[in-house]
């Protein structure tokens, strides 16, 4: 552990914050939280030690280093600026991480405010789901500096696998878009490859079984086909904020003119599984989708 940084604020303890926060509590670190329901902040600090805090501002006080994992670009501007947002209390010198997947403006407009504040900041989201946060096995991708990041990463590797500098202040979000672009594309051809096993009458395992040793393997095959299979998705990474991360995706292609045809296909798919009730069923319930009849 970086021995400058002793005392670190965190911000939002939902399914990922909360067991990242409670690493940095085992690893001896005085954790200050902030949470909107203030009840989660409550059992956390139950459970992990630590101080609750009544606002953002309150909770970076203090801290030389302010971590943030919340759900969308409004979200951070609500806990990040303003009288009561985190920067509004953090001191000369300190850093603020922002691990909430958003875009690269706001990746952008972060790194400005801080900068103006004489503040360090890195934009860091992160890949490895609800059960990479508690296993304290995530994936971290930063922008920002070098000594920005050379001062945050024995902290973050408390939770992080591979913690990984990418580039100038909005490399990170760029690189989670590049995540989630080929995430959307393996998941529904995960579906797919399903169903048609099903439909040509084959044993769906047994095939998974033989295809995953080969070129077609990936990480959602490994840990997914089995609850496809069984048609489970209350678990998982929700296909409503798949949808929030492939806007984002959507829109920054835009302004760089790349051209993204799947993965525009495949949000379509993902708003089909929102109208069947299913935006808090997990991104594999593509396959859902398929084995539902079209009305067409």
């Amino acid at each position: 552990m970086n021995p400058t940084i002793s005392t670190v604020a965190f911000i939002g303890l939902g399914v990922m914050g909360h067991p990242m926060a409670g690493h940095l509590a085992r690893a001896g670190l005085d954790v200050r939280v902030y949470n909107r329901t203030g009840d989660t902040a409550d059992a956390w600090v139950a459970t992990h030690g630590g101080s609750r805090h009544a606002t953002p501002r309150e909770a970076a006080a203090g801290a030389d280093l302010v971590l943030v994992c919340v759900g969308n670009d409004d979200d951070v501007r609500q806990v990040a600026l303003g009288a009561d947002g985190a920067l509004a209390g953090m001191r000369d010198g300190s850093l603020l991480v922002d691990h909430t997947t958003a875009s690269g403006a706001l990746a952008a407009e972060l790194d400005g405010a801080c900068r103006e504040r004489g503040l360090g900041f890195l934009d860091a989201p992160v890949s490895g789901g609800q059960q990479g946060a508690e296993n304290g096995a995530l994936t971290i991708m930063c922008g920002g500096t070098q000594a920005d990041f050379e001062r945050a990463a024995p902290v973050l590797e408390h939770y992080g696998r591979a913690v990984t500098l990418m580039g100038p202040a909005g490399s990170g979000q760029l690189t989670k878009m590049v995540n989630q672009i080929c995430v959307g594309g393996l998941v529904q051809a995960l579906a797919e490859g399903l169903h048609f096993a099903e439909q040509a009458g084959l044993d769906q395992t047994r095939v998974m079984d033989v295809i995953r040793q080969g070129a077609a393997g990936s990480w959602q095959m490994d840990h997914r086909h089995r609850t496809m299979i069984d048609d489970e998705y209350e678990h998982g990474f929700a296909v409503d904020w798949m949808r929030k991360d492939l806007g984002i995706c959507l829109e920054q292609a835009r302004r760089l003119g790349a051209r993204l045809p799947v993965t525009a296909l495949v949000d379509q798919f993902y708003g089909d599984i929102q109208a069947m009730g299913g935006g808090r069923w997990d991104t594999s319930s593509l396959l859902r989708r398929l084995r539902t009849p079209s009305d067409d």
